[in-house]
């Protein structure tokens, strides 16, 4: 009997799997297929679970599909015939493993699934530093009136409208941050590596919203990049983590920015070089730093960023919402009716390319 496994039991309650998300994967099953759900708790923070419980490695033994978070290479080695396996990550680093790589399987991620929430996130990080949040926040800790930072000649306070935001990386989460923002009136500049298909122009449509006119601008490469360090007011980073990507927001990097810039990462801490991006904050030359991602994970108590004053650490939580379930079983569903109809590949969504890294 063909199987399909589950195994998305989060430890983490606000991400527990609620019961209608396996009834709702059996109604779409044929009556011929098995469904396992697994009951035993798993991680489904970061990239995923590290670890797979024998429960798991036993079920998927027999399995076609496997629905999870992370794809560790003993799960692969246990399922000799699994054909698609799921995770409900959006990262895909740490399965990105030799025997992952050397697999016909077919690997989906949730790219996208998480990015509502991101967007709003970074949304809420941009208003705090252009209303001058933190001014009153500071104020506030001192029980202190204080009007002076805001009143002073030059004070930081700006209107999204009369802001560029440049996006590095337009996947998921750069479109919905340009949806969100470009609604506001912001001018947007988003880079990606390359066009994604032949001949793609500089106008691109954002998921909901058709084409944002002329306030949204799409640029490549190298090239692209310069224009989005140098005439942003914020720059969001929302790129993959590859080996063309690491440490590509270096010294350098920085030195391109606008002075006064905004810098937001809700993409993964190695992306960044932090001595760097401590280095800038401290010598002034940006606003400020919006940070749900760092190299090292927790962040270590004696950080220099902790101390920080023009800086916003949230513990990578920006993708933590009670709408992801929706989203991520209809992603599931649709792929797995792709599945089941032998769709090809091309039809599907959010299939990882495993030489590309996302």
């Amino acid at each position: 009997m063909p199987r399909v496994v589950l195994d998305m039991m989060d430890r983490r309650p606000i991400w527990a799997m609620p019961s209608w998300v396996p009834n709702e994967i059996r109604d779409r099953l044929p009556s011929d297929w098995e469904l396992v759900v697994v009951e035993e708790p798993t991680d489904g923070s970061g990239d995923g679970a590290a670890r797979i419980a024998p429960e798991v490695l036993e079920a998927v033994g027999e399995a076609e599909v496997y629905f999870g978070y992370g794809i560790p290479p003993e799960l692969l080695e246990a399922g000799p015939n699994l054909a698609w396996v799921h995770s409900g990550a959006a990262g895909v680093g740490s399965s990105l493993t030799p025997t992952m790589l050397e697999s016909p399987v077919v690997f989906t991620n949730s790219a996208g699934v998480h990015a509502p929430p991101m967007a709003e996130t970074v949304l809420a990080m941009l208003l705090h530093f252009g209303r001058g949040l933190d001014f009153a926040l500071d104020a506030q800790r001192r029980a202190e009136w204080s009007k002076e930072p805001y009143y002073v000649d030059g004070a930081p306070l700006i209107e999204l409208s009369d802001s560029t935001v440049g996006i590095i990386g337009f996947g998921g989460i750069g479109r919905e941050v340009a949806r969100r923002v470009a609604s506001l009136g912001a001018r947007i500049i988003a880079v990606k590596r390359r066009p994604s298909r032949p001949g793609e122009g500089n106008l691109a449509p954002v998921a909901g919203g058709g084409v944002l006119g002329s306030r949204i601008e799409m640029v490549w490469g190298e090239s692209g990049l310069d224009a989005v360090y140098r005439e942003s007011d914020a720059i969001v980073v929302a790129a993959p983590d590859t080996r063309e990507t690491r440490g590509m927001v270096d010294a350098a990097a920085f030195a391109r920015m606008k002075e006064g810039a905004v810098f937001i990462n809700v993409a993964r801490g190695g992306l960044v070089d932090e001595k760097a991006l401590v280095e800038t904050l401290r010598a002034g030359r940006i606003r400020g730093a919006g940070l749900d991602v760092f190299a090292t994970e927790p962040l270590p108590p004696d950080h220099p960023l902790w101390t920080q004053p023009n800086v916003i650490i949230t513990p990578h939580v920006s993708a933590v919402t009670r709408g992801f379930w929706r989203r991520e079983a209809d992603l599931m569903l649709g792929n797995l009716d792709r599945y089941l109809a032998k769709a090809p590949l091309e039809e599907w969504r959010n299939v990882v390319d495993k030489r590309a890294g996302y």
